[in-house]
């Protein structure tokens, strides 16, 4: 049953200046925001008696008011599921069903205030942070309660082609909703530094980064999953003939940080490419989470990323095995502008072949694939994974179909 917070907090006090300052004025625009998803989402695991479906609907609501170079957002959500047949972390038994981390929620998703001009950004209050390809710190959007941060960020651009990217965050708002718990908290207090320098070169975007992650809750690994990472990332596209080479290049290493009780260094490594060619695609890529000495949690961990978009779309490796992780993957793919009514209608299929960092086990492999289309302002998505273990969890399917409306 969802239960809604009644105790004050600094964020009821941002939401009740938000309803002061968003009062319509002449000089001021006011935009609407509503978007709304319907999905079902079916999971079968072997080992586990039953099989997940869950339909739920997420609907998002609020609006932004902007005058000169001042705004005001506010923005709820919430998630009600029409099927409830499966696990959503929090009610019901892990072991009759697979996991579908989609629990009910209702609350508020972004407040925040912001300052911009063309040099300069401020946003305080709760809002969402993506920084680079969502790898270190991201949106999680494929969950419907997403996350979201209640932060400080400054963004500022000195000289043209470089930007600093600035967040202090006092706490990570989780896909567990307002009944979370727990290992699976609502919010996950902290004091994280979220660093980032980028810089524009005619070949690709060169950025820098610190990412200092303070999560100060016991029940969540017992401090564990604190970390600090230091390390860079180079990422651009160029034209080759008639295709269009995509390339990314990233290395970090990361250790304990502030109360984690652990004591180790691990290493991130990643190098991708693809190639566009107007329709058809291809790419490949080989990324690493190393492992420290077989210690759980002592392996490069990344909490705070839109993890979904990364090793799988099974969620097999959502935590980093005490091992680590080695992924070496392909795409192909084709996309077209326009079938009929349809408008960007895209294909893809991926291959992972997973394998762990530290003494070199065949983890499993996994076939996921992918079709999207757009109809007006609603897009449609057909999604299948499927994960064949070998020497790490059981064999698991993944079936989703799913419209996305924004207005």
């Amino acid at each position: 049953m969802m239960k809604f917070a009644t105790r004050s907090t600094p964020l009821l006090t941002t939401a009740m200046v938000l309803s002061c300052v968003t009062t319509p004025a002449a000089a001021q625009t006011v935009t609407p925001l509503a978007e709304a998803r319907l999905r079902w989402e079916h999971v079968e695991q072997q080992g586990l008696p039953q099989d997940s479906d869950a339909v739920t609907v997420r609907v998002r609501t609020g609006v932004q008011v902007s005058e000169g170079r001042w705004s005001a957002l506010a923005q709820a959500q919430g998630n009600l599921a029409i099927v409830p047949r499966y696990f959503d972390g929090l009610h019901g038994a892990a072991t009759l069903r697979p996991l579908v981390a989609d629990p009910q929620s209702i609350g508020i998703y972004r407040a925040q205030l912001r300052y911009a001009d063309p040099r300069l950004a401020v946003t305080a209050g709760r809002q969402v942070i993506q920084l680079d390809d969502e790898r270190f710190v991201g949106a999680g959007t494929i969950r419907n309660n997403g996350q979201s941060f209640d932060a400080i960020r400054v963004e500022w651009t000195p000289v043209a082609k470089v930007k600093a990217d600035v967040s202090y965050v006092w706490s990570v708002r989780t896909v567990n909703g307002i009944d979370g718990r727990g290992a699976r908290p609502r919010s996950i207090g902290g004091n994280t530094v979220l660093a980032n320098l980028g810089w524009e070169t005619p070949i690709g975007r060169l950025t820098g980064f610190a990412y200092l992650v303070d999560e100060d809750e016991a029940a969540v690994q017992g401090y564990r999953l604190s970390s600090q990472t230091y390390g860079g990332r180079f990422a651009g596209t160029r034209k080759v003939g008639v295709a269009k080479l995509s390339y990314q290049l990233s290395y970090a290493r990361q250790s304990d940080y502030h109360r984690n009780p652990n004591r180790y260094t691990a290493d991130y490594k990643l190098a991708d490419a693809g190639l566009d060619f107007g329709g058809p695609r291809v790419g490949a890529g080989y990324e690493v989470l190393g492992a420290s000495d077989g210690t759980p949690l002592a392996s490069f961990q990344t909490p705070l990323s839109s993890i979904f978009k990364f090793q799988g779309w099974a969620d097999k490796l959502t935590t980093t095995p005490p091992d680590g992780v080695r992924d070496l993957y392909g795409s192909a793919g084709w996309g077209w502008q326009a079938i009929g009514p349809a408008k960007a209608v895209s294909l893809t299929a991926v291959y992972h072949r997973f394998e762990s960092d530290r003494l070199i086990r065949h983890y499993g492999n996994e076939i996921d694939l992918l079709a999207t289309a757009k109809f007006g302002r609603t897009t449609a998505a057909v999604r299948y994974a499927g994960y064949r273990a070998d020497r790490l969890f059981t064999d698991t399917r993944k079936v989703w179909l799913q419209l996305d409306w924004a207005l």
